[in-house]
């Protein structure tokens, strides 16, 4: 079984914070952002498996927008096209702002439990997965 929930944020909200906040708000355990569109007047991606932090102003589209979630951490991906079409992508990070609107559609697992430990094998936090009785 599956909750569908659905959250609009506004000019000056933090993508990330705002996400992680709605998440522990309703008590999520276990879900994904199926997807999310809107705009963006700075951005700030983590780029593919390194610690460097892309830093871009806008104004931004969001292209796409969707992870896992967790009560504790939010593993979102997010690519981003600037003014001249230019796209770029990686993970999200504290810092992407919306300039106008963003509109987030998420789904909850009610039959599971997201986890995150860190795993020695690849150095980060990574996603465990429980069954729930």
């Amino acid at each position: 079984m599956i909750t569908a929930y659905a959250k609009r944020l506004l000019k000056g909200d933090d993508l990330h914070h705002s996400l992680l906040e709605f998440i522990q708000l309703n008590k999520i355990q276990s879900g994904s952002l199926l997807t999310g569109v809107g705009c963006l007047s700075q951005a700030k991606i983590r780029l593919a498996n390194e610690q460097k932090i892309l830093h871009l102003d806008g104004p931004l589209e969001i292209i796409s927008l969707s992870g896992t979630l967790t009560l504790k951490h939010v593993h979102i991906h997010i690519s981003v096209a600037d003014g001249e079409g230019r796209v770029y992508g990686g993970h999200l990070v504290s810092g992407c702002i919306v300039s106008y609107t963003a509109e987030l559609c998420m789904i909850e697992y009610n039959n599971l439990n997201f986890e995150c430990e860190y795993d020695h094998q690849t150095g980060f936090d990574e996603l465990v997965i429980l069954k729930r009785d």
